[in-house]
């Protein structure tokens, strides 16, 4: 069922002035919205490759090369300027930073994986 026509132009204008103003207060909000869940994803993503890499430097350990490499060199070359790689006797965490938006809010959503190469043989 459709809402009657308003009979005078001006009313007319009126309300589609209403929506571009709902428009308008609206839109931030969703943009909001937008950047939030692009940070989550974006926080996901770093805590998936921060377990991958630190696996990488346990089998690096295992094979007897070179831990903190491999593990660098498991992460995307866009992510390497935020990772950090510490390797202490047969385990190795790595500490990835998200990208962000905020520079503060990369340092909250820090993710760590850590892997263990098992017992020294």
């Amino acid at each position: 069922m459709r809402a009657p026509r308003p009979r005078h132009p001006a009313l007319a204008r009126a309300s589609s002035g209403q929506a571009s103003v709902e428009l308008v207060a609206v839109a931030p909000l969703l943009i909001a919205a937008v950047l939030a869940v692009a940070q989550l994803l974006s926080a996901g993503a770093a805590r998936e490759l921060a377990d991958h890499a630190a696996e990488a430097g346990a089998v690096a350990l295992l094979q007897r090369t070179d831990p903190a490499q491999a593990a660098r060199a498991a992460v995307p070359g866009w992510s390497r300027g935020r990772v950090d790689v510490r390797v202490q006797n047969r385990r190795v965490r790595v500490r990835l930073r998200p990208r962000a938006f905020l520079p503060k809010l990369a340092e909250l959503l820090e993710a760590t994986g850590e892997a263990h190469a098992g017992p020294a043989s």
